[in-house]
């Protein structure tokens, strides 16, 4: 045992091939960049000891940036296009409101207007509420444009897409504000016309899943799981570089343990996460869901020292992360919640046990993510080795034959949405399966 983790906490496999990704560029779904990043990434999977690396690809709708703007007085504020907002130019009444709760909209008469909302939600409220959801109700009410305004300081405006995955909804143009420009915008042109205006191109456009196997040829299967794509207006490297690099760390410290491992361990880097889990849910509709013992999905990793494990009611899934920790004497969160938002979610959703693995950062909301901050120098590659040890060992013990992880009921994981109000939103945004 002690050897691997020698070897694994010397080990530059994840953050080099870390470097290799942000330096590619644009890795926006459906791109050139995305492409080059998957190939890049089976390459070095099968560089590591996993076997028979190989790419699927599956269409998507693609979206190119053009400009953006919002013109207010005789002003041009900073913006950037949210990914599937359609090209327009629409002039509207300002309207703020805060937060941008379901509640919120309910209170405004919005039809015709332009709607700005912020990207947190306040400490008293008991659920996030996604950027998509805020979204969808400026468009059921009726709203000329969604201006996104971001809660983190820095003039960083945030990006995420908005609509569907099948193509841009109605004719609602969506950009991104920074803090800053939010605040001015409100300050001084609540109440009065503006103009937002969106340049971009959407079409027919390929994306790609990346596929690796590791230890016994087994039917059942351990997915260890991340999304290799990004936005295009910086590195990716916290969201999802450094999930991708963890993948290529523990398939390396798996492969020199896989006398070790009962089950295979099926490596799967997704494309076009960002645009609302294509990949994932492209591998979900084709996968025997039966076959799939647990998921263990890297999505936020790296960017804190503690890692944080959402467990989605599986008790058993809660116990193996806690078990890990102790062994290791090392900090860990296990939160049972439900979140709908990242890779593992078009399994969960049908009761396949699965984690959805995140570090505490100590802020709010997605921090540097989504924003031109998303870049190489916040992560450490400290975090990234310890992570790795930690997640290594976590899938030896789910790839174990004395693991027993009880699956659930998609009628429980449901009745879970509904108690922890989740569903509604979901249904708004056209992501409710049952």
């Amino acid at each position: 045992m002690t050897t691997w983790i020698g070897e694994t906490f010397a080990s530059d496999a994840g953050w080099d091939h870390l470097e290799t990704l942000v330096d590619i560029g644009n890795r926006m779904a459906g791109s050139d960049g995305e492409r080059r990043a998957a190939e890049r990434t089976r390459d070095a999977l099968e560089s590591v000891g996993a076997r028979d690396a190989r790419l699927e690809s599956f269409d998507i709708q693609g979206w190119t940036r053009g400009s953006s703007a919002v013109h207010a007085g005789d002003t041009t504020q900073d913006s950037i296009a949210l990914p599937r907002s359609p090209s327009g130019e629409v002039t509207g009444e300002l309207v703020d409101l805060g937060y941008g709760l379901p509640e919120d909209f309910e209170r405004e008469a919005i039809e015709g207007k332009v709607v700005m909302a912020a990207s947190n939600v306040p400490d008293y409220y008991d659920r996030f509420i996604h950027r998509r959801e805020k979204y969808y109700y400026a468009v059921e009410g009726g709203a000329a444009a969604f201006v996104f305004r971001n809660h983190v300081e820095g003039c960083l405006p945030p990006t995420g897409s908005v609509g569907t995955a099948e193509a841009p909804i109605g004719d609602v143009p969506a950009v991104g504000v920074s803090k800053e420009v939010g605040s001015r915008l409100s300050r001084r042109f609540e109440g009065a016309e503006v103009t937002v205006e969106v340049d971009a191109d959407a079409g027919d456009a390929t994306s790609h899943n990346v596929h690796a196997d590791l230890g016994p040829d087994t039917e059942e299967a351990v997915l260890l799981t991340s999304h290799v794509d990004a936005h295009d207006i910086a590195e990716g490297a916290g969201d999802n570089g450094a999930g991708t690099a963890i993948v290529l760390e523990v398939a390396k410290a798996l492969a020199a343990r896989e006398a070790e491992l009962d089950t295979r361990v099926h490596c799967l880097v997704y494309g076009a996460e960002e645009v609302g889990l294509v990949g994932s849910s492209h591998d979900a509709a084709e996968r025997d869901h039966d076959a799939v013992k647990a998921i263990v999905n890297n999505d936020g990793v790296g960017r804190g020292r503690t890692l944080k494990f959402y467990t989605h009611g599986f008790d058993d899934l809660d116990d193996a992360a806690e078990a890990v920790a102790d062994r290791f004497d090392h900090p860990a969160g296990t939160v049972p919640r439900l979140g709908p938002h990242s890779d593992h979610w078009p399994y969960v959703q049908w009761g396949v046990p699965g984690y959805h693995v995140m570090s505490e950062t100590g802020d709010e909301g997605r921090g540097w993510g989504h924003t031109f901050a998303d870049t190489l120098d916040k992560l450490e590659v400290r975090n990234l080795r310890e992570q790795a040890i930690l997640l290594t060992e976590l899938v030896v013990d789910l790839a174990d034959d004395d693991t027993e992880i009880d699956r659930r009921e998609p009628e429980a994981i449901a009745a879970q949405l509904e108690e922890e109000d989740l569903a509604e939103g979901m249904k708004i945004i056209g992501d409710w399966p049952y």
